[in-house]
């Protein structure tokens, strides 16, 4: 019998994944994450995103072809400064390495909207999967902390019953030497960088470039720390077999996630052929990905991907997400610039804050 005739089609499992439009199934490789190769999860220079619309045409491109390819890229050159990324990095290990009960003041438990810390194995994102193994603390976008000033007076009433920050993070964790100040600059920066790149990902649908700047005046911008303990000698070693899942299976919500990952490694991308591949840390970028608010309003044209996190060595882990969403009493539609007669529109109109307010990030 030939070669030919004798290959077996590679091993698969059904993924389940929660999202906010119900129970969604993926079918994925059982073979072991590999590392990506080099065009896979590409890298780009964004040096010039305050250049002009010129420049932003041509950082449009490749924000394009990756989006629709991957819906994975990094970026290097966005203009945060290395002091900034290293003072809430340092902020972020200060807090997780408090006494349990100094964290739990700051509990989730006590919040109505997702803030604040959680424990080890308090969330399981997956139902395919483990409970996670990590550590995290959020906080949410409130108007007096924009880098975009805003007067509290001209605060849309819309918008004001849509905000979700809660105070008791920042009271709680008063006693950290400038805890709140050196976060939440950490948080200002990405948030202006992810405005920013939204007139980008404008330009990407064929729209001006100021399009969502109206949809993100008042965003859903989440601000988040995560830690993933690392394992004992043991458990680390490549043939110890499986382990819980840092964070389990999922996709993002909203438009835009930027993230700084330390350089342990861990993150995970589920490409088109249904394979994991490693996100690998690259130092001084930042790993950007489509949320599925974006990907519902390009019409499926640019990808929400499917991604986790397996902490498989002896070091601790850090990584630090910010979240940009749309103003939460706004609704998502598909763009006209993404239908036409042969491709209807594949998405119902959603509203932002309905759907944020039922899911969050774990």
């Amino acid at each position: 019998m030939s070669a030919t005739m004798t290959e077996v089609a590679p091993a698969t499992t059904q993924l389940e994944l929660m999202t906010a439009y119900g129970p969604v199934f993926r079918t994925v490789s059982t073979s072991a994450p590999r590392d990506s190769l080099p065009d896979e999860i590409p890298v780009i220079d964004i040096s010039t995103i305050y250049d002009g619309p010129e420049a932003r045409r041509a950082l449009a491109v490749k924000f394009k072809a990756a989006a629709e390819n991957i819906g994975f890229f990094y970026i290097q050159n966005h203009g945060i400064g290395e002091q900034i990324v290293s003072n809430a990095a340092k902020q972020a290990w200060r807090f997780f390495r408090q006494p349990a009960d100094a964290k739990s003041k700051v509990s989730k438990t006590q919040s109505k909207y997702y803030n604040g810390w959680s424990s080890v194995g308090s969330g399981k994102i997956s139902p395919s999967e483990s409970r996670d193994k990590k550590e995290g603390f959020q906080w949410k976008y409130e108007p007096s902390i924009d880098p975009d000033t805003k007067d509290p007076s001209q605060v849309p009433e819309e918008v004001k019953r849509w905000i979700r920050a809660e105070d008791f993070v920042w009271t709680g964790t008063a006693h950290l030497p400038d805890f709140q100040k050196e976060v939440l600059e950490y948080w200002k920066a990405t948030l202006t960088l992810a405005r920013q790149m939204m007139k980008v990902f404008a330009l990407c649908l064929d729209l001006p470039e100021t399009y969502f700047q109206a949809l993100t005046s008042y965003p859903g911008a989440d601000g988040v720390f995560n830690y993933y303990p690392g394992l004992t000698p043991e458990l680390a070693r490549e043939d110890a077999g499986p382990i819980d899942v840092g964070l389990g299976a999922h996709t993002d919500l909203q438009c835009l996630t930027l993230l700084w990952q330390d350089q342990v490694g861990g993150l995970q991308v589920l490409n088109t052929r249904g394979e994991w591949i490693k996100a690998q840390p690259i130092p001084g970028t930042f790993v950007v990905n489509i949320g599925d608010f974006l990907m519902r309003m390009s019409n499926g044209r640019l990808k929400s991907t499917v991604h986790r996190v397996y902490n498989r060595t002896t070091q601790d882990r850090l990584s630090m997400p910010f979240f940009l969403g749309f103003n939460f009493n706004e609704t998502c539609s598909v763009l006209p610039t993404c239908t036409d007669e042969d491709n209807p529109p594949q998405y119902e109109p959603i509203s932002c804050g309905e759907v944020s307010s039922h899911s969050h990030q774990l």
